[in-house]
């Protein structure tokens, strides 16, 4: 094992996606465009997955060299994938504030005809949890809050939606910044 796989990277989800009871895609995003490139090795990929996971009684599966942990609800399952070596806490954290966000988004009801209802919220939860593989937020309150998507609002207008970019294009200026003042310190040393 070389040493580069080994260092600390902000980069820690390579996937997330949610599967219906039958194993179909509702919804996935990839991040690691090295990981899976073709739709057709991603969908291999979530059967072999699904296939091992939908009928066992753990949070935590390793497959294919990934850490995946899961959770299933009614006639859902959700999926946070990351490399042999991520921490399972934080992506367990992440599978927590997804479900979370979304439960309260569907009003308590995690069921797919809910979920593919409201794609529109679902996936700007995602996009308000996870940006490229980084991990942004893992306070559903904090990621509710941002989405400014409330249950009983209808949905999203285009003054929100391009206020939503605008705060996104600003936090991630502001991850940069950090990323960048962490390696100038790190290279003063």
């Amino acid at each position: 094992m070389d040493s580069t796989s080994l260092e600390p990277s902000l980069y820690t989800v390579k996937a997330v996606f949610i599967l219906d009871n039958d194993g179909n895609r509702l919804l996935s995003k990839y991040y690691d465009p090295e990981l899976y490139p073709s739709m057709k090795e991603q969908k291999n990929f979530e059967r072999n997955v699904f296939n091992k996971t939908h009928k066992a009684d753990n949070e935590i599966a390793f497959l294919e060299g990934m850490t995946i942990v899961y959770k299933g609800s009614i006639d859902l399952f959700f999926y946070v994938v990351g490399s042999a070596q991520e921490n399972e806490l934080m992506l367990m954290s992440v599978l927590n504030c997804l479900f979370d966000s979304l439960s309260q988004i569907l009003r308590k009801n995690v069921e797919r005809r809910c979920l593919l209802d409201n794609m529109e919220g679902v996936f700007l939860v995602v996009d308000e949890i996870i940006d490229g593989g980084v991990i942004l937020e893992s306070d559903p309150q904090q990621v509710l809050q941002k989405v400014s998507y409330r249950a009983d609002e209808n949905p999203l207008s285009e003054q929100s939606v391009a206020q939503h970019i605008t705060e996104k294009l600003a936090l991630t200026t502001n991850v940069l910044q950090s990323a960048k003042e962490q390696i100038k310190w790190s290279i003063l040393k």
